[in-house]
Parts: structure tokens; sequence; C-alpha cells
């Protein structure tokens, strides 16, 4: 009977823990559908457009979905030296033009290739263009008929540019990006003379650094100013804070060229004032100034109500306390005020930078020739270009950069350290 009795004990236990388990897992999936509505928009509007533009980056599918005979037969192909393809793949190429061509589908290859392979476009079009009207009895044929549509497809140049970029994945516009082009010459890829790219991203990173800079010595004494006035007045000051939230970006833009530019307010004033003749006028607009000058009026609100937030929880006895014992004004300061205000400044300096490395109106604008940043690089190719996958691949590399200097910064500063009030 005893031992009956204590088989009835643990079987209770046991089902004691598994109902336990049941309600501890059922609390869990309680507390979690508040926040499932957020996390499918996390998912929807940030997480999958990230990931189809990372899978854009490097897809390719576009060349062997098209050339779907002769692309198997090029992987087969000795491009290392000079013999052209046999005459098989001729054929099949231009079976694939000729399938291609009714389905409209063969041109957007060309322009794809073209990217790599200068020529590639304007080849694929006129052959796309003949190939409808063309009969072949043989690979011989076929051969023959390509060449006689036009001889570059005698060049070997053209065929290792294909062979090369046939396949479904591909490291080109990343390539491209950070200024590579292939040779088909020479079967490598080079450094691109005409490149851009790693200039754009320097010089996004520069200015994006001096407006983070600018804007922290600028919002810090106003922070302070704030954080230290009667409610009533700092109330009042906000409101000129937040003034421009509620004025339009472009309009804030638009008001810049107005005054920055040649014949604009603020040479006007240097005229009349005789600090500057003239004739010579200051270039302060369609430059890096004119970008850095609106950006930082721009983004300064997003780092003074950071900054206001925490140094409003700071208590002015502290100060008080320093100075009891001993301490000037500006020890003090360093080392009793300061410190405390640090998270806000972390928060700060992250917003206004993040948002700062991928602004597109601005720098459009006011920046000219020499204050653009990447992301107006990256909107051309989305817009004129249609060069999606290089676009992506830009995009991508300006989020490897984000995410390392948040890293540098965490390692540095610490992201425990970054508070919002």
């Amino acid at each position: 009977m005893e031992s009956v009795a204590q088989q009835e004990q643990v079987i209770d236990g046991a089902t004691l823990k598994l109902r336990f388990r049941r309600a501890e897992r059922r609390k869990r999936y309680g507390a979690l559908l508040p926040v499932l509505p957020l996390l499918l928009f996390i998912i929807i509007t940030f997480l999958f457009p990230v990931g189809e533009m990372l899978l854009r980056s490097i897809d390719n599918k576009k060349v062997p979905n098209v050339l779907q005979m002769s692309a198997p037969l090029l992987q087969q192909w000795d491009a290392s030296g000079d013999a052209l393809p046999d005459d098989a793949v001729y054929e099949a190429l231009l079976q694939d033009f000729v399938a291609g061509a009714k389905d409209k589908t063969i041109t957007a290859v060309g322009q794809r290739l073209n990217y790599e392979v200068s020529g590639v476009s304007s080849l694929f079009r006129k052959t796309a263009r003949r190939a409808k009207k063309i009969e072949w009895a043989d690979a011989a044929e076929a051969r023959e008929a390509m060449l006689k549509i036009d001889a570059k497809w005698a060049d070997v140049n053209i065929w290792r540019g294909i062979q090369r970029f046939s396949s479904a994945t591909t490291a080109g516009y990343f390539l491209a990006a950070t200024d590579y082009r292939y040779n088909p010459a020479v079967q490598e890829y080079q450094k691109n003379p005409e490149g851009i790219y790693i200039s754009l991203f320097g010089r996004t990173l520069f200015i994006s650094l001096v407006i983070t800079l600018l804007t922290l010595l600028l919002g810090y004494p106003v922070s302070f100013l704030l954080s230290n006035l009667p409610s009533k007045a700092a109330n009042l000051l906000i409101i000129f804070v937040l003034l421009p939230f509620w004025t339009s970006l472009l309009v804030r833009t638009t008001s810049w060229i107005v005054l920055l530019q040649k014949e604009g307010v603020i040479n006007d004033t240097l005229v009349a004032l005789g600090i500057v003749g003239d004739g010579n006028r200051l270039e302060i607009i369609h430059n890096q100034t004119g970008t850095i000058v609106a950006m930082t009026h721009i983004l300064l609100p997003f780092m003074i109500l950071p900054l206001y937030s925490v140094m409003k929880t700071i208590s002015p006895y502290h100060m008080r306390a320093a100075r009891s014992l001993g301490a000037n004004a500006f020890t003090a300061f360093r080392r009793v005020y300061f410190p405390q205000t640090i998270p806000g400044i972390g928060a700060g300096v992250i917003l206004v930078f993040i948002l700062a490395i991928g602004y597109y109106i601005t720098p459009e604008l006011v920046g000219g020739a020499e204050g653009t940043f990447i992301s107006n690089r990256i909107a051309y190719h989305v817009r004129s270009s249609l060069n999606w996958g290089l676009a992506a691949a830009l995009g991508a590399m300006l989020l490897v950069v984000v995410l390392v200097l948040y890293w540098c910064y965490d390692k540095i500063v610490g992201v425990d350290n970054m508070k919002l009030g």
C-alpha cells in the first residue's frame, strides 16, 4: 500500500510540474499577443525590405532564366584561351534570342550585361531584332547567321563577359560599388579610374560627422540653458526648438537656398556692410558648405531634445555641492555635471549621425556636385539608370558602415550610456 501511495505521489508531482509548465507557456504567449502587431509591422516594413535589398544586390537570375539553353553550355567553355565557343553554343544562344525576342525579355538581359561589358546592350538589341527572321539548318549555319548579324560575335571578350555573368548570383554589383570593373581582356577585376563610390562614401561619412559635431556644439549650451530656466520660460523656448518640426522639410531647405545663394540675403548683407565686395560674393551653396549649414539647422532639434531630457533630470544641488567643497565652476562642470550628460550626448550623436548619413533631399537641393551624399547616387540608380542591383549593393554597404560605426560606438562609449530621458 505504501509503494502505491508513493507512485501516486510521484504521478501527482509530475502532473503538477506539467501543469505548471503549461501555465507558464500560456502566460508567455499571452504576454506576446499585445506586441505581436508591432512585431509584424517591423517584419513587414523593415526586415522584409532590408532582406529584399540584400538579395537583390547579389541576384542575377534574370540572365540564366532567359539564356536557358546557352548559359549551361557557356559554363563548360574554357575562356582562358582565345578560342571562341563552338557552334553548339552559337546555336543555343540564337535559340535563346528567338525565344527572348518573342517574350521581350532578351533586351533586359543585354542591359544587365552592359553594366559589366560595354556595348552588349546594343549588340543584344540588334541581334534580337534580326534573330526572328533567321532560319538555320544546323549549328554551323547558326554561327554564320550570328556573325552576319554583327561581327562582334567573333569577339572573345563579349563571350567572356556573358560567361562571367550568366550564373544565378553575382558579386559584380558589390565590386562595382567599390569602384572595380571586370576587364574581359585579362579576365579579372581592375580598379575603375573613373569610379566615384568610395569617394562618395568618404564624403558622406565626413560631412555627417561634421554635422554631428556642430549640432553637439550648438545644442549643448542651448539644452543647458533650457534645463536651468524656470519652467514657464523653458516651455516657451522649447516651442521654438520644436517649430522646425511643424514646417515642411522642403520649405526649410528652399529657405536656405534663398539665404545662401550668391544674390541671397547673407551675401547681400555682407556686401552692404562692406565685409566682401560685390564681385567677390561668397560661394556658400551647391557645395559642402551649403549642405553642412542647411543640415545642421535641420538636425539640430534631434540633438537638443535628448540632451534637454537628460539635463532636466540632473539635480542643481550636485553643482552647488561641488562648489561648496572647493571646486571652481569649470572643475565642477567637468567632473560633476558633464559626466551625467553623457547618456544624452550618446543618444543625440547616434540619432543625428544616422539621420545625416542617409539624408537625400537637402544634399540634392543645396549640395551641388561637391555636397551630395551616397544616398543621392542610390536614388539615381533607382529612378534613372534603373540599375537596382547596384543601388541595392550601395545600400547594403551603407547599412554595413552604419552597423560597424554603431558597434565601435558601443565598444568606446557603450550603448548602455545612451538615454533619451
